[in-house]
């Protein structure tokens, strides 16, 4: 069953094709800078646009970085805030003419990565997936089940009059020129604290940092949960987009 997943991000939207019942990526990706101003008139033109490039007609799952409920984004982190409130469903489905499917874009990965990646093994207990880029996203799992909505990249830190995402996100790094064992350190304090708060039996670490898991991990020290890169990278979100549009399609 081949599914197009487009992916909304603070910089880019990206889709491709997926066999929503293997997760395997069937196209290559098409990615098309955010319209600025990021308001729900504009991005839709975008997803309309990717879908005319894959000549697409079928159920289309979207991801938005937000809180999405009954398709409705109740907030809005690295886009315009006229997309609080606004109904994201079907906003895109007037546009495309296609039935869509929005959710959180972290819970899209965490749904692909413990359906296809490195979550298909852990389906007892509690697994945390953290998605480290512009922001930190983030998805928790009970017995394989999503609990969607969750903003843990907004957690205060502790000591430290910050949210998480403005302490130890992807985007700090970069910005404050962190080498990786400096910016490890505080991913490794993040975590401690999600610990203290969630105990899971694991966390899955997302996002583009997935790719150099490597270069930091040797100094996450402090927590007894397992510590893993997720395996679908990047493609996670388009991938848990398209299961989930699937899935609404069946039912």
């Amino acid at each position: 069953m081949q599914i197009l997943g487009i992916d909304i991000g603070g910089s880019g939207i990206k889709g491709r094709l997926v066999d929503a019942e293997t997760g395997v990526l069937i196209s290559d990706r098409h990615r098309i800078d955010t319209p600025q101003p990021s308001n729900p008139t504009n991005v839709a033109k975008v997803v309309a646009e990717i879908v005319r490039h894959f000549d697409y007609r079928g159920p289309v799952g979207v991801t938005f970085p937000a809180i999405v409920q009954h398709g409705v984004t109740l907030s809005a982190a690295n886009v315009d805030k006229s997309w609080i409130g606004a109904h994201a469903q079907k906003i895109f489905e007037e546009t495309t003419g296609l039935p869509v499917h929005v959710l959180n874009d972290a819970d899209a990965a965490g749904v692909a990565e413990m359906t296809f990646g490195a979550g298909r093994e852990m389906q007892q207990g509690v697994v945390i997936l953290l998605t480290f880029g512009t922001g930190i996203g983030s998805a928790i799992f009970l017995d394989g089940k999503l609990l969607p909505n969750t903003e843990f990249g907004h957690v205060p830190m502790p000591m430290k009059g910050i949210h998480a995402e403005h302490y130890c996100s992807d985007r700090v790094r970069k910005d404050q020129k962190l080498k990786w064992g400096e910016w490890a350190k505080r991913v490794d304090n993040y975590l401690t604290l999600m610990e203290l708060l969630f105990s899971p039996d694991a966390f899955i670490i997302g996002g583009g940092v997935s790719k150099k898991f490597e270069k930091f991990e040797p100094y996450i020290r402090r927590n007894q949960a397992k510590i893993v890169p997720a395996q679908l990278q990047n493609d996670a979100g388009i991938v848990g987009a398209a299961m989930m549009a699937h899935r609404q399609a069946e039912q």
